[in-house]
């Protein structure tokens, strides 16, 4: 097991810079086959919170364009509409002039309207009665500590559904909306191989994310445990489709997102 000690999201994603134009050095405290996909949509996700008015944020989307060093990112925030309820804003990370991620962030502000939620939470074991979940192989997984509630039964294949507990460290939760809507971001952007490599462990390949979209429903600055609920419904043409759920530890759905994954044999990954 790695000696590394965790490092804070909000240190880790913390940004220099004014009016649109931002800097940071990417953490390797974060990383998984490289800097993490979810590490690097959540420091976008905080570039767009500098620049709006709106202090909330409603959805996000990006492509993830080309992986970088653990070197100096430069953030880029264009604002593409603001009106009194919502803003859209446009955020493009690049090391060296090359594209890193470009991303479409909308913020909303709160208003009045309709209240309900109609999926439940799934009924499984709190995270204290939950199992650990020790995974080694890369720094990122130091940053976070999982608990599984349930363990897959004799069936084979397996379902492509993961269900756990995820708490970040040091710090477990955030103030700054921006910040905190980074952890289910985060999940979301990195538990559908998971999921899919509940079905098909041991496999040829692996399959990094093409794209990440996230719609936060609900905010949740207190909720210390998350529950990331995800799923790889269907596989064809070499891409993996998954979706997931986040919620607190009150049953309250925080977050939905999707992603296509993109397959690549083991073979192919090693000599990169």
């Amino acid at each position: 097991m790695s000696s590394r000690r965790p490092v804070s999201l909000d240190g880790a994603t913390r940004l220099e810079g004014d009016a649109g134009h931002y800097s940071t050095r990417l953490s390797d405290a974060w990383e998984l086959w490289g800097p993490s996909g979810g590490y690097l949509a959540a420091i976008a996700l905080r570039a767009a919170g500098l620049g709006a008015e709106i202090p909330r944020p409603a959805s996000f989307y990006c492509h993830f364009l080309s992986v970088p060093a653990f070197e100096e990112v430069e953030l880029t925030v264009e604002l593409l509409k603001r009106g009194r309820r919502s803003e859209s804003l446009a955020v493009r990370m690049t090391q060296r002039e090359k594209p890193i991620l470009h991303a479409l962030v909308r913020t909303a502000a709160e208003a009045p309207g309709y209240e309900h939620q109609e999926p439940e939470a799934p009924e499984i074991a709190l995270p204290d009665a939950s199992a650990p979940v020790s995974r080694t192989k890369y720094p990122f997984w130091n940053n976070v500590t999982c608990r599984r509630p349930e363990r897959n039964g004799p069936v084979e294949p397996k379902p492509a559904i993961v269900r756990e507990w995820v708490r970040f460290e040091p710090t477990p939760c955030f103030d700054d909306l921006f910040v905190d809507a980074g952890r289910p971001l985060i999940l979301l952007d990195t538990f559908g191989w998971p999921a899919a490599y509940q079905r098909y462990r041991g496999a040829d390949y692996t399959a990094p994310n093409l794209d990440i979209s996230v719609c936060f429903h609900q905010l949740s600055t207190a909720s210390e445990w998350l529950l990331v609920d995800h799923e790889c419904p269907v596989a064809g043409d070499g891409l993996l489709g998954v979706n997931g759920r986040v919620w607190d530890a009150d049953g309250r759905m925080l977050a939905t997102g999707i992603a296509q994954l993109c397959c690549i044999p083991r073979s192919a990954e090693a000599a990169a």
